[in-house]
């Protein structure tokens, strides 16, 4: 009898996990799962929700700052195996909450509502001319002085290729041209070059005695230095109400030492590509361009950031694809799909070209490489090879939206490479907040 009994519990609860598993595979239950905790939207811009989930619920939330199926009410009844389309109405954030018959807790989805954000994309070629905040350790030597011996202050100093000099003797010092006069006037009287030195977020004091060089006849620090860069890129986006841009799509570095330049001042300026220099597999082309002589200054550089560098610019540049603003998107909006970049590849006239974005990285605060693209379009493969040094800060177009700039090429697989979404560089642009710094109230 007990037997009996207990094949029979076997056998219900053999029943009871074979529905679960299917109903966890089910389209339903997959379709719920993917249902997001958080909606963002711009003012403006409806979004049109889908998962198919055959249940009916009521959803209550906040009627001034959106509205639930045209709904002015602040609880709506809703079929869920129907699209949801949400209506921004105020900047705000609001809690959007589901119940199964009007009692049960099913869903709480954060809905936040941004004022509309509207950029010109770029495209152009541009130069770039930045000056550090201060003097650039980029490298050692040796000094040969009187007595046979081969030293370098510099590296008695204890100062590392990276590091910044950013005061000596107290006087703030960002010019290359000034250190022999202090080495002349510290060697001469026998005294030490007090310096306040940055490495990374750290700053500490340290003090240089220059040494005698026998061969030079001058005294000498033990140091290669640098104080300013200078390259090509090109223009992410241009924001005509608050008169900023974006470009490039990564960080300016060193090229000795690789460690990002920290920016006291700089400018960006008209370019004209020359040449192309093809890529192909394990070697990155490169667009060859000038800074042309009657080019006129196009914006300052103020901040030289992960994703790109940033300043003022007072109007959008020559040779626009299209001066007309469109939107931006949210991270959560790329989709792996066809998608377009917008470069120059002959002197400064921008073309769109046909990409493919084949994977995207989800991201809920800033990081590198959100996206992997690979360039479709014959005509740019047969210009280029793919994508080539230069290309950096292209920006990336999808269903009408800028949702990205090409950031790096694959070195084995020129046609292919990385991009970083666009919401990340309006955030260094200072025209998008972090969603962690809205101060808006949830209702």
């Amino acid at each position: 009898m007990y037997q009996q009994h207990f094949r029979k519990r076997r056998r219900i609860g053999l029943v009871v996990v074979f529905m679960l598993i299917i109903a966890v595979c089910s389209a339903p239950f997959q379709h719920f799962a993917e249902f997001p905790s958080r909606v963002r939207l711009f003012q403006g811009q409806s979004v049109s929700l889908h998962y198919a989930i055959p249940v009916h619920a009521q959803i209550s939330l906040n009627p001034k700052v959106a509205a639930v199926n045209g709904s002015e009410h602040a609880s709506v009844q809703v079929d869920l195996r129907q699209p949801l389309s949400i209506q921004p109405k105020s900047s705000g954030v609001t809690q959007l909450q589901m119940k199964l018959f009007g009692k049960i807790p099913f869903k709480t989805v954060r809905l936040q509502v941004i004022p509309d954000l509207r950029v010109i994309p770029g495209g152009q070629t541009i130069g770039v001319k930045v000056k550090s905040a201060g003097i650039m350790v980029v490298g050692h030597h040796l000094v040969s002085t009187n007595d046979n011996s081969r030293v370098s202050p510099g590296e008695a100093a204890k100062l590392r290729l990276g590091d910044l000099i950013v005061e000596i003797n107290g006087q703030p010092c960002n010019d290359i041209s000034k250190i022999a006069a202090y080495s002349e006037e510290a060697g001469r009287s026998g005294e030490s070059l007090k310096l306040l030195v940055q490495r990374g977020k750290e700053r500490f004091r340290t003090s240089i005695t220059p040494a005698y060089d026998e061969e030079d006849k001058a005294w000498r620090l033990g140091l290669y230095i640098r104080d300013s860069a200078a390259g090509v890129g090109t223009l992410t986006f241009y924001a005509p109400d608050q008169g900023v841009y974006g470009a490039l799509g990564h960080v300016i570095t060193d090229m000795d030492t690789q460690t990002p330049i920290v920016v006291g001042s700089g400018e960006i300026l008209q370019s004209s590509v020359s040449s192309i220099n093809k890529s192909q597999s394990g070697e990155p082309g490169e667009k060859r361009a000038h800074f042309l002589k009657e080019g006129r200054t196009l914006g300052s550089v103020e901040r030289n950031t992960p994703f790109g560098i940033f300043g003022k610019m007072k109007q959008l540049p020559e040779h626009s694809y299209n001066p007309e603003p469109i939107s931006v998107a949210f991270a959560e909006e790329v989709k792996e799909g066809p998608a377009q970049i917008l470069t120059v590849v002959d002197k400064q006239k921008v073309e769109k070209f046909d990409i493919q974005i084949v994977h995207v990285s989800k991201q809920s605060s800033p990081a590198t490489k959100g996206m992997v693209i690979k360039i479709t379009d014959p005509k740019l493969l047969e210009r280029t090879g793919g994508i080539v040094q230069g290309m950096s800060g292209s920006p990336i177009i999808q269903n009408g939206k800028l949702v990205g700039a090409v950031t790096h090429v694959f070195v084995n697989d020129p046609s292919s490479g990385y991009g970083c979404f666009i919401e990340w560089m309006l955030q260094d642009a200072g025209i998008m907040l972090n969603p962690e710094q809205t101060m808006s109230k949830a209702v």
